[in-house]
C-alpha cells in the first residue's frame, strides 16, 4: 500500500532553515509528482510546492517562492522540501502528498517558527 512517512519538522527561530524529508513506498515514486502542502491553525490545508515525476518541473505558491526549495532522488523514493528564511507565518503541519488514482497524504510535521 502506499506510505508517505514525512520528517525534518522542530522548532526554529525567525530566518533559519529546515529541510523536510518524505519516505515514500507503496507505488512506482519515480512515475509521480510529488507535492508538500501546509496547515495551519485555524487555516484551510494549502499547497506550498510540487515537483513533477522527473524532478525537472516544479511550482511554488507565491508565499514561499524565493524560500523554498522542492527536490527529489528517485533512487532513493524521498522528496525533499529545503526552506530557508523562515518565517512565523511559516508555521504549520507539513504534509507529504501524491495521486496515484487515489489521493495520499503523510501523517504531518510539525514546523514552528518562533524566537
Amino acid at each position: 500500500q502506499v506510505q508517505l512517512v514525512e520528517s525534518g519538522g522542530g522548532l526554529v527561530q525567525p530566518g533559519g532553515s529546515l529541510r523536510l524529508s518524505c519516505a515514500a513506498s507503496g507505488f512506482d515514486f519515480s512515475a509521480y509528482a510529488m507535492s508538500w502542502y501546509r496547515q495551519a491553525p485555524g487555516k484551510e490545508r494549502e499547497g506550498v510546492a510540487t515537483i513533477r515525476s522527473s524532478g525537472i518541473g516544479t511550482d511554488y505558491a507565491d508565499s514561499v517562492k524565493g524560500r523554498f526549495t522542492i527536490s527529489r532522488d528517485n533512487a532513493k523514493n524521498t522528496v525533499y522540501l529545503q526552506m530557508n528564511y523562515l518565517r512565523p507565518d511559516d508555521t504549520a503541519v507539513y504534509y507529504c502528498y501524491v495521486q496515484v488514482v487515489d489521493e495520499y497524504w503523510g501523517q504531518g510535521t510539525q514546523v514552528t517558527v518562533s524566537s
